[in-house]
C-alpha cells in the first residue's frame, strides 16, 4: 500500500512519471476541494465520501478513472484524442497523452455527477 500520491508516482515506471505528475495537478487544479488519498489501492481525489477521480500506472500505459456517466458524455472528445475508454476510465501512454482540457472536462463531469 503507498502511503500517498508522491509514493505512488516514485514507484510507477520511469516514462510514466511524468504523465502521472501532470495528471494530479491537472486533477488538482479541477478539482480544488477535493482531498487526495490512497484508495483501492491508487492514487484518488475524494469529495465528502466520493471518490470523484483515481488514475493508476500499468507497466506501458496509464488510466485515468471517473464516473460512467463523464466517460459517456465525453466519449466523442476521448476517441478524438486517440485514446481508448472503458466503462469507467480512460487510457493513456506516453506516445498518446491525454490532453489537459479532456481531464479537466471528465474530471469536472465525474465531480457534478455525484452531486458535489
Amino acid at each position: 500500500m503507498f502511503a500517498d500520491h508522491d509514493a505512488y508516482i516514485a514507484a510507477a515506471p520511469k516514462d510514466l512519471r511524468p504523465l502521472l505528475v501532470r495528471l494530479r495537478a491537472q486533477l488538482a487544479h479541477a478539482l480544488p476541494d477535493a482531498e487526495e488519498v490512497i484508495a483501492y489501492k491508487m492514487p484518488g481525489f475524494r469529495i465528502g465520501q466520493a471518490i470523484v477521480a483515481g488514475y493508476a500506472a500499468f507497466s506501458k500505459q496509464c488510466g485515468l478513472y471517473l464516473s460512467p456517466s463523464a466517460i459517456k458524455l465525453y466519449a466523442n472528445d476521448i476517441a478524438a484524442a486517440g485514446l481508448k475508454s472503458t466503462k469507467t476510465g480512460v487510457t493513456f501512454s506516453p506516445s498518446q497523452p491525454i490532453p489537459d482540457e479532456l481531464i479537466k472536462k471528465l474530471a469536472l463531469a465525474s465531480r457534478s455527477d455525484q452531486n458535489l
